[in-house]
């Protein structure tokens, strides 16, 4: 197995010279360049030119790793390790000018996350961990909030924004939330969510219809610093089961609560 040491030591750097990129094109970001992937599902040359900086540097860290990545600039599936990489979690919020979003990367054997990063740009905050190893924010351990019930929580959640078949059960789990928690935020970037439950900023975040580079590197990190990551059903399936439930130990009181209403 190669070094994972030395590989997160390299990806530190990566992530850094490419937020640097990226931070300078947010000075002078012109609207008129975005792309619709979708509805609502927004793309810029920013997020393209980022990714393959990113591929680029993965590939020299660990020439033998495939990748899934969100653009589709790299996408060998087969290897035994592989890349699932987010050059822009939070893209809607850096076009409109909201200091939310960060680069995400995971690291896989064999189906399992070994390494995983969340750098967030405009608070210059480094969250990783790799396998065997504590959670870290800029070099600091980081553990999971010690908040023990709900109604001491702030949680953490993503609102649709391209599909709403699901909005009524959605709307009723909010509602049971907000009734019963200190609050729910919606920051704009599920990475950056997860990494706020890391170290202790939120006590939860649940969202649905996510794809695997927006929780992959968020979701191991959770992990950790201590803290539960399952799926709706208290299940395994959060990367590519398109639901997440990631919290410290009201994790299964926020279980109960979603499997009411879902």
């Amino acid at each position: 197995m190669p070094n994972l040491d030395q590989i997160l030591a390299g990806l530190k750097s990566l992530v850094e010279d490419v937020g640097d990129f990226i931070r300078q094109e947010s000075r002078s970001f012109d609207r008129s360049s975005i792309q619709l992937k979708g509805l609502n599902d927004l793309v810029s040359y920013v997020d393209k030119t980022a990714e393959n900086m990113l591929v680029e540097g993965l590939s020299e860290l660990l020439p033998e790793a495939g990748f899934i990545t969100e653009e589709g600039t790299a996408s060998h599936r087969d290897e035994a390790y592989k890349w699932i990489v987010d050059p822009l979690d939070g893209t809607t919020n850096f076009v409109h000018g909201l200091p939310v979003y960060a680069i995400s990367i995971a690291l896989t054997f064999q189906e399992e996350i070994v390494i995983g990063i969340v750098y967030e740009l405009n608070r210059n905050e480094c969250f990783y961990a790799s396998s065997g190893e504590p959670a870290y924010c800029n070099d600091e351990i980081i553990k999971v909030s010690n908040a023990n019930s709900l109604s001491e929580a702030l949680l953490a959640t993503g609102f649709p924004y391209h599909d709403f078949d699901l909005v009524k059960k959605y709307l009723a789990t909010l509602d049971s939330f907000m009734q019963n928690t200190h609050g729910l935020r919606r920051l704009g970037s599920a990475a950056v969510d997860l990494a706020y439950v890391a170290c202790g900023r939120f006590e939860g975040f649940f969202e649905y219809n996510l794809k695997p580079w927006d929780v992959a590197a968020g979701a191991f990190i959770v992990q950790q610093a201590g803290g539960v990551v399952t799926d709706f059903k208290g299940g395994h399936d959060f990367i590519f089961g398109k639901e997440i439930l990631a919290a410290n130990i009201v994790h299964n009181e926020m279980l109960k609560v979603i499997q009411q209403h879902w």
